[in-house]
Parts: C-alpha cells; sequence; structure tokens
C-alpha cells in the first residue's frame, strides 16, 4: 500500500477521434454497415455502403480512433494498416473494437465509457440507435453512446455523398506510486 493508503494513482486518459468515407456506387454491392451493425433497412430503400479497406464503418474507426488517441497507440491507420493488403482490410469494424479492447487490457488500460456522434443525411439513426448502442457496447465490452447530426444540406454529408463519425473515449489505468 502506498504512503496515502491506497496501492497507486488512477491515470485517466481522453481521447478524440474522427472518420468520413463516401458511399460507393450503387452497383458495387457494398454492405452498410455503420456502428457495428449491417444496416439492411437502409439498403433495400437504395443506399450502398461505405468506400474503404475494411467495412468502411466510419462509427467504429472514430471509435478506434479515440481508443488510440487516449492510450496513445497511434491511430487505426498506423494499427490496422492501409491498402487492400493491410491487416484491417476485410475486417468488421465490431471485430476491429474487439482487438483494440484486448490490447488495450492488455496494457492496463481500462475504457471507463466512450461517445460517438455519426453526422449523416441518411440513414435515420433513430431508427436503430438503440440497436446500435448495444451493438457498440458489446463489441467494446463497455458503455458506448450513440447520438446523430445532420450537417442541414452542408458539404459531403449533407448532400448525402457519405458519412462521418467522431468519438471521444475515457480510459483509466491503475499505476503504482
Amino acid at each position: 500500500m502506498g504512503e496515502y493508503g491506497g496501492s497507486g494513482i488512477s491515470a485517466l486518459r481522453v481521447g478524440m477521434g474522427f472518420d468520413a468515407h463516401q458511399f460507393s456506387t450503387s452497383d458495387s454491392g457494398r454492405e452498410l454497415w455503420l456502428a457495428c451493425m449491417r444496416w439492411e433497412d437502409a439498403e433495400e430503400c437504395g443506399l450502398s455502403g461505405l468506400e474503404g479497406d475494411s467495412d468502411g464503418d466510419v462509427a467504429a474507426h472514430a471509435l478506434i480512433d479515440a481508443l488510440l488517441s487516449a492510450s496513445d497507440q497511434g491511430d487505426i491507420g498506423s494499427f490496422f494498416g492501409v491498402g487492400a493488403d493491410s491487416k484491417g482490410s476485410g475486417m468488421h469494424g465490431r471485430d476491429m473494437i474487439r482487438e483494440i479492447s484486448v490490447m488495450l487490457s492488455g496494457l492496463g488500460w481500462s475504457v471507463n465509457g466512450a461517445s460517438v456522434v455519426i453526422v449523416a443525411q441518411q440513414p435515420k439513426i433513430a431508427v436503430h440507435r438503440q440497436d446500435a448502442t448495444l451493438a457498440m457496447s458489446q463489441a467494446l465490452g463497455a458503455s458506448v453512446t450513440l447520438t446523430a447530426s445532420t450537417t442541414d444540406g452542408m458539404g459531403f454529408t449533407g448532400q448525402g455523398e457519405g458519412i462521418a463519425a467522431m468519438a471521444t473515449a475515457t480510459l483509466i489505468r491503475e499505476t503504482a506510486l
């Protein structure tokens, strides 16, 4: 036990992440993955999947960057690589989050919580918010809150060309005095 009655002190770190991807062409056959789940009803309404080396899940990717930022472990590109031959090529965002969660745990970090905001005109997040929140929380093994916003028609998200996401995450690590 330390001088102040505890075995150590807690280190609290906050990280931020951002990601954006454009929609693929309607004939690409790409599935729409967002917030660790497939949005089949949006696909049925004509919405294409997002471009990317992996599944294009901008919500998952922003969360990963926030986690890596908070733990000073770089970013998604430095961890999973970039390009068709990268470690992350073809991976689902939920699996990437799980891998980061295991790595962080091995480094002594616990996720205190995370928040993700999706910026898009389509799909309407409110329709699946509860399921998406659960899917992201299960992938991470910690509470994730999910919100959404539009840009009122401005920029590439407002014009329906793609989706962006921002995230924050807090991590805690017990350290010896």
